[in-house]
């Protein structure tokens, strides 16, 4: 099953290909893009970089034009650099896309946020405290639900998270039954409707809604609504493919919890594992096409875009979250709206202002360092 780990000898070759990358011309800027004054947010994607991660891809919308250039390596074996066109796995970036078309059905009069889960999904929450009759589509979307997350339980996590659990099994395709099953044998967080807790099981749950009010698989739901309208080409909600399309970089991971030891290649996944909650793949020329397009209002009616808006406390100081789309406040006072991603050698963020006009999105290809946050402070701050 192992096809491409790498021992702590690729340690030394990524050290190498990073120093290679960072004495040559280590940003390049896309011939096509629009000319503008982003030498901060170049100077943050080398930074990160510098830190460790193999390569960085960002692009930036603004009005009608655009920016992108990328900076380190996307294959560490050969030193090829990334490329600003890269297709890439954007992880939890996926929730603002399962809740768009919860909420384009809600528009629709195809069901309600104050609908319960047991509604529609009967029976499927239940055991150790969880209860489907008391919680709202609402409270799956801002994760107020208190809905154990199955990332957090223990035999998931050495059945998955380790490197050898994710060698064996990172090839295998889970039923989201089976996924609700993990978390149902663990005790909710809260009770309804009393706190804030993110949980991948919600995006699980919300995306098993959409199909039984539409009859139809969740991502192809997305493909008609979201991707083919707003000609997103490079965006998919793969099902079994466990390659990336070309153009694409290699992947990287330690499977660890720290940033020290063997570095892997784990480009070839099967993301369907995680299903609603972080399954698609797209670009950063996609992503900021998707937000612009949502914030600027061309996706949803203004009742439901005011609802996606609508905020509760989150775990985080400078931030709240909406329905799949989180509100920052950055050290200059600008609010940014959009979400992040993190999955086995992806780490992806993508941010747009209030109006949907000025947009950025970054990917790193190496999941153990790195600052997104710098980046995006650098475009819409200046630091």
């Amino acid at each position: 099953m192992n096809r491409s780990a790498r021992t702590a000898a690729l340690t030394v070759a990524a050290a190498m290909a990073l120093s290679a990358a960072l004495t040559a011309p280590a940003v390049a800027a896309d011939p096509g893009a629009a000319p503008g004054g982003h030498d901060a947010t170049k100077r943050a994607a080398l930074a990160a970089v510098a830190d460790g991660v193999p390569g960085v891809t960002v692009t930036v919308r603004r009005g009608h034009g655009t920016w992108a250039a990328t900076a380190g390596v996307g294959n560490l074996e050969t030193g090829k650099p990334r490329s600003v066109r890269d297709h890439y796995r954007i992880a939890s970036i996926t929730k603002t896309f399962v809740a768009t078309v919860v909420l384009q059905l809600e528009a629709e009069g195809e069901l309600s946020l104050d609908d319960t889960v047991e509604e529609w999904l009967p029976g499927m929450v239940r055991g150790n405290g969880h209860d489907g009759r008391h919680i709202t589509l609402r409270q799956l979307l801002n994760h107020t639900s208190g809905v154990f997350d199955y990332l957090g339980d223990s035999g998931f996590q050495q059945e998955y998270m380790t490197a050898d659990g994710f060698m064996k099994h990172r090839f295998d395709r889970a039923d989201p039954g089976d996924l609700l099953a993990i978390a149902m044998r663990n005790k909710p967080y809260f009770k309804p409707g009393e706190s804030f807790t993110y949980s991948n099981t919600n995006y699980v749950l919300a995306a098993l809604v959409i199909e039984k009010a539409t009859g139809n698989d969740y991502g192809d739901e997305i493909d008609r609504r979201i991707i083919d309208p707003l000609h997103l080409t490079s965006t998919s909600v793969p099902t079994t493919r466990v390659t990336l399309p070309r153009p694409s970089s290699r992947a990287y991971s330690k499977l660890a919890r720290t940033d020290t030891g063997p570095t892997y290649d784990v480009t070839e996944l099967n993301a369907r594992l995680a299903y609603g909650s972080g399954q698609m793949v797209s670009s950063s020329a996609d992503l900021t096409r998707f937000y612009s397009a949502l914030l600027g209002g061309r996706l949803l009616p203004p009742e439901q875009l005011k609802k996606m808006r609508t905020t509760v406390d989150s775990s985080r100081e400078t931030s709240r979250y909406g329905l799949g789309l989180v509100d920052r406040e950055l050290s200059c006072g600008i609010h940014v709206w959009g979400h992040d991603g993190g999955i086995y050698g992806s780490n992806s963020d993508v941010v747009t202002t209030e109006n949907g006009r000025h947009s950025l999105a970054v990917n790193f290809n190496g999941d153990w360092s790195g600052s997104t946050e710098a980046i995006i402070e650098a475009e819409f701050c200046g630091k």
